[in-house]
């Protein structure tokens, strides 16, 4: 998962690229207008899939969170009439990108085939990344009509609190009212999941196969949302990428942050609930507490909305029978760090072992780091030496800690890798953080996606694609031509390598797994 410096760069990142996709309507056919439980939207159609596919883009599954800051969502408010659904509505308040944003920010998306309602389609629903402090559902790489037209399958996007706004842990400071407040955003998603599960047939989608999937924080969301008592039954299968959440915050530490914050801003709670949202905002730039270096971070805390670790001492058994499919991408760092700085590629031998000391997650020696990726990888320059042993040390270590719970749990679970490298800056990134959205969501075309919309990718994002769909329709990835995809044990370690000839590895990058497995993972905020 991204740090809270990389959260800022992917907000600019998502603020080059936004757009409203125009919802037009063909000559032959008028807006679309679906009958909800809390009222009439009209929306359009998409001109992004090849076929006719339905979009509502901005539809309200909550009231504002002005009038709850820092408490539970509320639901929204009936309304008369048939209410445009026609563009994207406001993110969370985060302080960068140039999207609209307002507490107002409890919207979703929806695109769906032409259909009646009730006609039992599978619901996949998509958690942005960008950590818990950044991002929001509008970027055209989560543009769902693709999908939705390849799989047959009703496609939902959201919007949800992020930062202090989503995690300001306020339980010691303002008592009972406010005892969940350092999960809002996370109760925010189990209301949206709500909605589906009230409104998804209207669309033609079964609320009873409801699939989550998310990269980077949205899949760290996820975890969290898999033992969370208010979440249980609202989805039945999960897909994350490059997003998990082992640990998270105790309440002490999140205390902790909490007070740093309302010093930094001059903040009393009466003007923490008073104060508009853009004062707020400078809370952002504490230094936290914990985490030397950086600024405070903003993400779930153990209470009663969030009672025990998503996995730690074990996978969750509250979601123990929902079949999940996780994945990580060979170089995380190529677009986490070296995109940023491209000052990476002049890295020599001689000036590796400082920079790595520097960016390294996992506390290992990184002489006898740079020495085993030497032995392993000879022909890795040292710029791809840094990529390959930071992005080990980071979110693919939690990934094998919920793999191997999962494992433990006998839980069904499926694990992958994405090796397909990008086509920015030459390839030199490689399969950086956030390839496999634009190849999940067959949306290769987008001028941002950086996978090429050659034979090549195409022939890629179909296989992930759909994976994807067919998991959402069995809770099993497994079939039209892949290699047979099982279960993922501890004996075997059997992950599938996305590539351009995608195969079944056993233990891939195992030298790799027993070398960061001598220390413990510590999740980045989690004390």
């Amino acid at each position: 998962m991204q740090t809270r410096r990389n959260f800022l760069a992917a907000g600019a990142t998502l603020a080059t690229c936004y757009v409203t996709p125009g919802a037009s309507a063909a000559p032959h056919q008028t807006a679309p207008v679906v009958d909800l439980t809390c009222g009439k939207v009209r929306g359009g159609w998409s001109g992004v899939a090849a076929t006719p596919i339905r979009q509502f883009l901005g539809i309200p599954y909550g009231a504002s969170t002005r009038t709850t800051r820092f408490m539970p969502p509320a639901a929204v408010r009936p309304w008369a009439g048939a209410r445009e659904a026609i563009a994207y509505g406001p993110a969370c308040p985060q302080g960068s990108g140039s999207e609209p944003q307002s507490e107002d920010c409890l919207v979703l998306n929806v695109w769906a085939p032409p259909g009646q309602p009730h006609a039992k389609r599978p619901v996949l629903v998509y958690i942005h990344g960008g950590g818990y402090s950044n991002g929001s559902s509008a970027s055209p790489l989560t543009h769902g009509a693709n999908l939705a037209a390849r799989g047959d399958v009703v496609v939902i996007t959201l919007n949800h609190r992020l930062n202090l706004f989503g995690h300001f842990h306020l339980a010691a400071h303002a008592g009972d009212a406010y005892a969940t407040s350092g999960n809002a955003g996370l109760l925010d998603l189990v209301l949206a999941l709500e909605w589906v599960r009230d409104n998804a047939a209207a669309f033609g989608g079964d609320p009873a196969n409801v699939t989550l999937f998310g990269q980077s924080g949205g899949g760290a969301k996820i975890a969290c949302l898999m033992a969370m008592p208010s979440a249980k039954g609202l989805f039945h299968r999960v897909w994350t990428m490059s997003g998990q959440q082992v640990t998270v915050q105790g309440p002490r530490s999140a205390t902790a942050r909490a007070r740093v914050a309302m010093d930094h801003i001059g903040a009393s709670l009466d003007t923490l609930r008073a104060w508009p949202a853009d004062r707020l905002l400078a809370a952002l730039t504490a230094k936290d507490p914990t985490i030397a270096g950086s600024r405070i971070y903003w993400g779930p805390v153990l209470d009663a909305a969030l009672p025990i670790h998503p996995f730690w001492p074990e996978a969750p058994a509250l979601s123990a029978n929902i079949p999940m499919v996780m994945g990580n991408t060979r170089e995380e760092t190529g677009s986490l760090i070296a995109r940023g700085d491209p000052s990476i590629f002049d890295l020599t031998w001689e000036t590796l072992p400082d920079r790595l000391e520097r960016d390294m997650v996992s506390d290992v020696g990184v002489h006898a780091a740079i020495a085993l990726y030497r032995k392993l990888y000879p022909d890795l320059p040292p710029a791809q030496v840094f990529i390959r042993a930071t992005s080990a040390g980071r979110s693919w270590r939690a990934q094998l800690l919920e793999a191997e719970a999962r494992a433990r749990q006998a839980a069904p679970t499926f694990v992958y890798q994405l090796d397909y490298p990008s086509r920015a800056d030459h390839g030199r990134l490689g399969a950086y953080h956030m390839l496999d959205i634009p190849l999940v969501f067959a949306n290769t075309h987008e001028a941002s996606a950086d996978t090429g919309d050659d034979a090549s990718a195409r022939a890629i994002s179909a296989t992930m694609s759909d994976a994807l769909l067919r998991f959402a329709r069995t809770g099993d990835p497994n079939g039209g031509g892949l290699p047979a995809w099982p279960h993922y044990d501890l004996a075997q370690r059997q992950t599938m390598m996305f590539d351009t000839t995608t195969r079944i590895d056993a233990d891939p990058r195992g030298e790799e797994r027993r070398f960061f497995g001598r220390t413990p993972y510590i999740q980045p905020g989690t004390y």
